[in-house]
């Protein structure tokens, strides 16, 4: 069985780097698969895989749709396995461009019964990463190569590249390690990849439910209510709510969505809310198993007698967040007892695909 080693990471540089010392470290039985991006906009990428004496495979891969993940499915298990076939080899390092899906990747090599991902790692560039993670700009607009249609802000990318990764290697130290360990609590943070080729660190299938809340410490707020947000003093204050953090998930009661448990995803400054689906109040028992465990869980903690599991769940992390004034903020959004719901008006329900306001 081959062990795979994934790299990920926004500073080409920095992330070529690392490539490089684990291939050294590995020796003549490593292998490093790379990828060419620079003519994605064309529909064409180049693969390459190479030892530390030269290059073994090289192919042009053509698509119809400009999408980096799409270049690299299939056909890197293809690679990798006929690699695994050799029985030359005993570590494969694969770079992965930044507009890459880690976590697809991984699934299908994981797939393969000749292939194993040892370790997800990413590469942190310690001079931005607070300014990248709690801004609003675009992948496309630090120029990563990426389909043209792709508009995850680069704080998004970062966020599930950590939220995936085993390990982080940080280009010095920073004071952003306890940012990065509040999104990932078991992130393994290192400055060199020393000590990594070859050391079981992964486990597939790991990832938090839609919906999930980090745990509270010092770079993180965990808030939760038994009353449904007012939609319009929610949707007054989004902006504010995420004003200096990094990452944010959870799930709401909107009070004109009744019917709906909603989604909470933001990176940075960008917000994406969702229908995951009805409350399991509204479910029968046999149907509960449709929802996630942790939810459930939850929820039979914390049952209420009148609105079940009706209930809104929220975690903000990031740098020197002021936890007693976001708290606060978030209590002002929350419908107050003399007020009704059917006459509220629910600027969420145009955005909220499969939605029905109350």
């Amino acid at each position: 069985m081959l062990p795979v080693t994934l790299l990920t990471g926004l500073d080409e540089g920095f992330l070529g780097a690392v490539a490089a010392n684990l291939l050294a470290a590995a020796g003549p039985t490593g292998v490093l698969v790379e990828y060419d991006v620079s003519a994605l906009s064309d529909g064409s990428v180049v693969r390459i895989a190479r030892t530390a004496t030269g290059v073994i495979d090289r192919e042009v891969i053509t698509m119809g749709h400009p999408c980096v993940s799409c270049a690299m499915r299939g056909s890197l298990v293809q690679l990798l396995a006929s690699i695994a076939a050799v029985e030359r080899y005993d570590a494969a390092i694969v770079n992965v461009p930044a507009a890459g899906d880690t976590q697809a990747i991984a699934t299908e090599i994981d797939a393969d019964a000749d292939l194993l991902v040892d370790a997800a790692v990413t590469t942190i560039d310690t001079a931005t990463v607070v300014a990248d993670l709690t801004g609003d700009e675009l992948i496309r607009d630090r120029g990563i190569p990426t389909a043209a249609e792709d508009g995850r802000a680069l704080a998004e990318v970062i966020v599930h590249q950590l939220e995936y990764a085993d390990a982080a290697i940080l280009t010095g130290d920073s004071t952003a390690v306890a940012v990065l360990r509040a999104i990932n609590p078991r992130l393994l943070v290192r400055t060199t990849p020393a000590g990594l080729l070859g050391v079981r660190l992964h486990v597939p299938g790991r990832v938090l439910e839609a919906g999930s809340i980090a745990a509270p410490d010092e770079q993180t707020l965990v808030w939760q209510s038994g009353r449904p947000f007012h939609p319009e003093r929610l949707y007054d204050a989004l902006e504010d709510l995420v004003a200096g953090t990094a990452r944010g998930r959870g799930t709401l009661w909107i009070a004109t969505q009744h019917r709906h448990r909603i989604g909470w995803d933001s990176f940075g400054a960008n917000i994406s809310l969702g229908v995951l689906g009805p409350w399991l109040a509204d479910l029968p028992a046999d149907r509960w198993a449709a929802v996630g465990q942790q939810h459930q869980a939850r929820s039979a903690l914390e049952w209420h007698p009148q609105y079940g599991d009706r209930a809104s769940y929220l975690s903000f992390t990031g740098p020197d967040l002021n936890l007693r004034e976001l708290r606060s903020r978030l209590d002002g959004c929350v419908l107050r007892a003399d007020e009704a719901v059917h006459p509220l008006t629910d600027p969420f329900a145009p955005y909220l695909e499969g939605s029905t306001a109350a």
